[in-house]
């Protein structure tokens, strides 16, 4: 009897023992749970599902399964219903729950049995715990871990803030932003609205120099930018947008400096000169009338444009002689805009421009931008609240050489924390009235060239890190070579492909050796909308004698390439509002010639029967900058992400043959 009891007790032990080992690990997402209790096995979700939504929070939650619908769509490939009621095997159930300390307002659990459970405090925790469930399901081919993560954030402003003035960006492209942000749980989305270039590019004359506002404007005729710009019910659509996603838009209109949008739209708001004629003059009454206009214009009224919680006033680099009056200026549209019921937010700037005039502080959230322009200790001592946005550490400026072209993601990962508040000064850790972190693309060089999509090349590896830091925190236990391959193998988010991904290995696009004849008139749908960077386009082509004048040979959803550019047999392409053309070739006529084309994030390549004929890279523009009595320089962006969805055009498109178009992508590049 001893011996069975014993044998029995050795039995439960192994059985134990191995139910230990089965438990399943912590599922690897972006940013990084920051609990699990692992269970044994998988859910194997089914193609063809339901969201069940709890009767009782049906008004709360509907939206969020609703999204979670369209997104296990567009990334798996499943169709899932929505309904209220009880929960069932395999389902997805979503549900509210009381308060919970730890949780917070954004934090959620997400439980894994016979179905998956999410459930949270609030609706915002609830479409994070959403957003969890997709990646899982994404790297786990359908499946689902079984156990139960709690998870919940460290810091509550994870922001990126996108200079839309200096280069416009389409309502589509924020739009698929504020899904990307929304994917890897970062909440904030910063447009800056208004902004100008540099007067040594554009003959150091003031009057010639690009600006640009970006809103709809009905009481100020003629200021809203002739070359893109958003309607007010767009810009309030794309706000309650982010509201659905958990991403607050914050609009951001930049005053006194970088202002050349409304002096040259009024000529009598400009400083002296100066000063230069991007800065208002602060002491004329023009001035505050102008701006109070504005400003009541997008926030008065029962449906202000403004519709989110913040509000952003710029107020940096401003000229130092005017310190005084800058903080009354300053401190009277902070007061401002918190009487329309918005919570102001402004670029750091009390240590530049010190003074004895006080500067509202209570409910204001500063940028902390730059050593010298921002004291944080003293911010903080002051009742002021700090978004650490780092210029040194956070900034990208596209082909700038003064800022970072790409974050130095190793670095952030292994180790930047917000506390690390600019490159000369820390705070201690989980400093109160520290909220978080925002990194800042800024597109200081107008007319460079640049891309929507080369932007994004740049932005969104930086997306990943901060969510990850900002979010979970230092994670040690995960090398940074593993986070970097976890970081390539998650989509951008559900529905959006802006670095165009395309299968593995080699695409053909048209059926080997089959010649396809076009008429000018016509066109041939494939199966691939375009290819990233790096790829290689090949493709043989035959013009007609009397082929159209600048015919469209490939179009996709963001760019054209062109044949017979110009009626100069030059191949050229465009995207962007510019326009690149290869200008050593002409394509001859009536004979067939093999064509490839080559792009990465540098620049395009043109080979002609497979040799390099022409590589667009490394243009450069040198101006005398006489203010400062300095040579500045511009690099141009000569980049094509290649368009496949139609050869040909049914307006004006390429009159010939063509054969055996084949498209590859190589690797993604570590940068």
């Amino acid at each position: 009897m001893r011996l069975l009891k014993r044998l029995i007790a050795f039995c439960a032990l192994l059985m134990a023992l191995l139910a230990v080992h089965a438990q399943e690990p912590c599922p690897r997402v972006i940013p990084a749970l920051q609990q699990w209790e692992g269970k044994s096995g998988k859910l194997a979700m089914p193609a063809e599902g339901v969201i069940v939504v709890n009767p009782s929070d049906e008004a709360a939650l509907m939206s969020t399964a609703r999204i979670l619908a369209d997104d296990l769509r567009d990334l798996m490939g499943w169709t899932y219903a929505v309904k209220t009621g009880k929960p069932e095997k395999n389902c997805v159930y979503l549900a509210l729950t009381d308060p919970d300390e730890e949780l917070g307002t954004e934090g959620y659990v997400l439980s894994v049995q016979r179905r998956a459970d999410i459930l949270a405090p609030t609706v915002q925790g609830v479409f994070w715990g959403t957003r969890t469930l997709l990646q899982i399901l994404y790297r786990q081919e359908g499946c689902l871990s079984k156990g139960t993560a709690r998870d919940w954030p460290r810091y509550p402003n994870r922001g990126f803030m996108l200079d839309v003035a200096r280069k416009f960006f389409t309502l589509d492209y924020l739009q698929q932003y504020i899904k990307v942000l929304s994917f890897y749980k970062m909440n904030e989305f910063q447009i800056h609205l208004n902004d100008n270039g540099f007067p040594q590019f554009f003959g150091n004359d003031w009057n010639r120099t690009y600006a640009a506002f970006r809103l709809e404007s009905e009481r100020f005729p003629g200021l809203t930018a002739k070359d893109g710009s958003y309607t007010k019910q767009e810009f309030t659509d794309l706000q309650r947008m982010g509201m659905a996603y958990g991403v607050n838009v914050i609009p951001e209109i930049d005053v006194p400096a970088h202002s050349l949008a409304f002096t040259h739209y009024k000529p009598e708001l400009a400083a002296k000169e100066e000063y230069g004629r991007d800065h208002l003059d602060l002491y004329k009454e023009e001035t505050y009338r102008f701006l109070d206009d504005l400003f009541d214009e997008y926030l008065s009224g029962d449906s202000p444009v403004f519709v989110g919680p913040d509000v952003h006033i710029g107020t940096d680099e401003y000229n130092k002689k005017e310190a005084e009056q800058y903080r009354y200026f300053t401190d009277r549209y902070l007061k401002r805009v918190a009487s329309y019921g918005k919570h102001p937010r402004m670029w750091g700037g009390l240590k530049w421009l010190p003074g004895k005039t006080p500067v509202q502080a209570e409910g204001v959230t500063v940028n902390a931008w730059s050593y010298d322009w921002v004291d944080p200790e003293a911010s903080l001592r002051d009742g002021y609240q700090l978004i650490n946005t780092c210029d040194t550490y956070l900034y990208i400026v596209p082909g700038a050489n003064y800022y970072r072209d790409f974050l130095d993601r190793k670095w952030l990962y292994e180790t930047w924390m917000p506390w690390l508040i600019n490159s000369r000064q820390q705070l201690p850790e989980d400093t109160p009235g520290l909220l978080g972190g925002m990194f800042a693309v800024w597109n200081d060089l107008c007319g460079n060239g640049i891309s929507e999509q080369d932007v994004h090349l740049r932005s969104f590896p930086a997306v990943q890190v901060l969510a990850e830091k900002l979010w979970r925190g230092q994670n040690d236990a995960v090398p940074y070579a593993d986070f970097e391959s976890l970081c390539r193998s998650l989509p951008e988010a559900p529905g959006v492909n802006l670095l165009a991904r395309v299968p593995e290995g080699e695409n053909r696009l048209t059926q080997p050796g089959e010649v396809c004849v076009l008429n000018g008139t016509d066109t041939l749908r494939t199966v691939l909308d375009e290819v990233g960077y790096p790829y290689a386009v090949s493709f043989r082509i035959c013009p007609d004698k009397d082929t159209n004048i600048s015919g469209v040979l490939f179009d996709g959803p963001h760019s054209t390439v062109y044949v017979n550019w110009e009626n100069t047999g030059r191949i050229a392409f465009s995207r962007d509002g510019y326009t690149f053309v290869f200008h050593s070739y002409c394509l001859p006529e009536e004979e067939w010639t093999d064509i490839r084309i080559e792009g990465d994030w540098k620049g395009t390549s043109l080979f002609v029967n497979g040799r390099l004929q022409e590589r667009l890279e490394g243009r450069t523009a040198k101006v005398y900058y006489e203010r400062y009595q300095r040579m500045d320089q511009m690099a141009y962006q000569e980049t094509l992400i290649f368009p496949l969805r139609r050869i040909g055009n049914v307006r004006n498109g390429f009159k010939g043959k063509i054969s055996d178009v084949v498209c590859v992508q190589g690797k993604e590049e570590h940068r």
